[in-house]
């Protein structure tokens, strides 16, 4: 999983640096700036990184974004961290990086990765929604063949119990009256 998002998120910046080819009917691409090389530079890191490392340095990036002060760049990276970092939670990367996707103050190649993160883990909870709901309704499917087929054993014992009334009916004697 991480390995997945780390080459969407480097096929994304890829993508950005080859859209400034011939495209007319698009709008003409900002020069990248230094937060948009530096955020490849530290995605580079990131991917080198064991899952423990990458959780410590998630960790010490969050704690650096979650300043007042903090600059859209440093949000950005305390978010890529964690998209990177094994999580059971999206709310922080969304925090981090909602305000800088919506920022019009932004570099815009910062704001573009903010809002490929933001799409991202939207769509990362999304799947983990879905796959919670998957999981209910298999344990629910199981409960419900589980009950099934106790009932279906409680009536192959009940027939059992009846054919053997039956045989042991007709094996009497009959008695004259």
């Amino acid at each position: 999983m991480r390995l997945a998002a780390a080459a969407l998120v480097a096929l994304a910046l890829a993508g950005c640096a080859s859209l400034g080819t011939s495209t007319t009917h698009l709008a003409p691409l900002a020069e990248p700036t230094r937060g948009g090389e530096a955020l490849g530079t530290y995605l580079d890191e990131l991917r080198g990184m064991s899952d423990a490392r990458l959780a410590q340095e998630a960790t010490r990036q969050r704690k650096l974004a979650a300043g007042s002060g903090a600059s859209d760049l440093e949000r950005v990276r305390a978010a890529l961290a964690l998209t990177l970092a094994p999580h059971d939670d999206e709310s922080p990367i969304l925090a981090l990086v909602e305000p800088v996707a919506h920022s019009e103050k932004a570099a815009p190649d910062v704001r573009g990765m903010a809002s490929f993160l933001q799409v991202l883990a939207m769509e990362r909870r999304r799947l983990r929604e879905s796959a919670a709901a998957a999981g209910q309704k298999l344990r629910e499917e199981r409960q419900s063949r589980e009950q099934e087929r106790q009932r279906a054993d409680a009536l192959q014992q009940k027939l059992d119990a009846l054919s053997e009334l039956e045989k042991s009916l007709s094996r009497r004697t009959p008695t004259s009256r």
